[in-house]
């Protein structure tokens, strides 16, 4: 299994387990719960340190 980084929380999850995803600019996240996701959503470029 792989494990990923939620980039909201940091948190390391397996990518089995992630509670959801999205992409951004081609790459796909994962996160550790629905808020991170709802977070990431609303500000991605904040979250991936601002590219």
């Amino acid at each position: 299994m792989a494990s990923v980084t939620d980039p909201v929380c940091g948190m390391t999850i397996e990518q089995s387990a992630a509670a959801g995803s999205a992409t951004h600019e081609g790459v796909i996240y994962y996160f550790c719960s629905p808020a991170c996701q709802e977070r990431f959503e609303a500000e991605p470029d904040t979250c991936v340190g601002g590219r």
